[in-house]
């Protein structure tokens, strides 16, 4: 599978399942989306989700395999997502999902997919950086624990990504060429001085992101 970002706003989002495996799924799209919630029960964390966020809505109800494409129809979702514990719900969710162009993630099954099956993997933010973890759906236990080493990983990266966007857009407009633009981008991203520097503050990262520009523009 070819990992893409898909950006949500403004769409919606349903999940047939509100045990921990949909209420989790919820969770990621609720910045973003619509969420709409299908369940005849609600984990804790459904239920705390649609108490702080006005757009993820919980609906009480436990359909069968045969209304499922009545939900889909009804809802007009972007993505389906098939987190009950009955193999032929979650099937009629990816069938309907399938049959009408919509993208559909089945937490019940691993590996090979169906085209237009996505998986909706881990993520770490620290933004504007992001990072999302997979493992095929094989061992979402895996996917945890690496997302919990790559978050003290990436700490201090969106301010990072900030000054050298920034960096990089300065020295673009004052006609510096592109090779040398690109390795004072790419020496400041690398310097354990500016990372140092930034976790004090922004002001203290730009002093030494201007040190290492000046090294690379001299030379």
């Amino acid at each position: 599978m070819t990992p893409l970002y898909h950006d949500f706003a403004g769409e919606t989002v349903l999940v047939f399942g509100g045990g921990a495996v949909g209420s989790r799924k919820a969770g990621g799209f609720d910045d973003a989306a619509r969420v709409v919630v299908v369940s005849p029960r609600f984990h804790e964390r459904a239920r705390s989700l649609a108490a702080d966020d006005d757009r993820v809505e919980l609906v009480r109800a436990a359909p069968d395999a045969g209304e499922v494409a009545d939900w889909v129809d009804r809802v007009e979702p972007a993505l389906a997502v098939a987190a009950t514990d009955d193999a032929a719900v979650n099937a009629a969710v990816e069938a309907a999902a399938l049959d009408r162009g919509l993208l559909v993630n089945r937490t019940d099954v691993s590996g090979d997919r169906d085209p237009g099956s996505v998986v909706v993997p881990a993520t770490v933010e620290d933004d504007p950086v992001a990072v999302a973890l997979s493992t095929g759906g094989t061992s979402p236990a895996l996917a945890k624990a690496l997302r919990e080493r790559i978050e003290d990983e990436i700490a201090g990266a969106g301010e990072m990504a900030r000054l050298s966007g920034e960096i990089r857009e300065e020295l673009k407009a004052d006609g510096v060429a592109p090779e040398k633009r690109r390795e004072a981008v790419r020496r400041v991203v690398r310097s354990r001085g500016v990372w140092k520097g930034l976790q004090k503050g922004r002001s203290y990262g730009r002093q030494e992101a201007d040190i290492v520009i000046e090294e690379v523009l001299n030379r």
